[in-house]
C-alpha cells in the first residue's frame, strides 16, 4: 500500500473506508450501506472502529456519504478497560 506512504491513522482509515464504498457505490444504495458497514464490522478490528468513530463524530470530514450513511449500521466497539 505504498499510496498510503506518509498519511497519519485517520487518512488512512479514511482513505480505506472510501476505497470500501467505492466498491458498493455500483449496488442499490440500501445493499451498498449495508455492504460497507458489513465490511467494516467483519475485517476492521476494534481499535479501528473506535477510530472510525472519533473521525465521524468530528463531522466525518473526507469520508463519503455513502460511508457516512453506513457508520449508524457498524458495531461500536466496547471502551478498553
Amino acid at each position: 500500500m505504498s499510496h498510503e506512504a506518509g498519511l497519519t491513522t485517520g487518512e488512512k482509515l479514511i482513505y480505506m473506508a472510501n476505497q470500501i464504498a467505492a466498491f458498493f457505490e455500483s449496488m442499490p444504495h440500501e445493499e451498498a450501506v449495508a455492504g460497507v458497514a458489513d465490511h467494516i464490522n467483519k475485517f476492521w478490528e476494534p481499535r479501528m472502529r473506535r477510530h472510525f468513530f472519533e473521525i465521524v463524530e468530528r463531522g466525518g470530514e473526507g469520508l463519503k456519504p455513502l460511508v457516512l450513511e453506513a457508520a449508524a449500521k457498524v458495531k461500536r466497539p466496547k471502551e478498553p478497560a
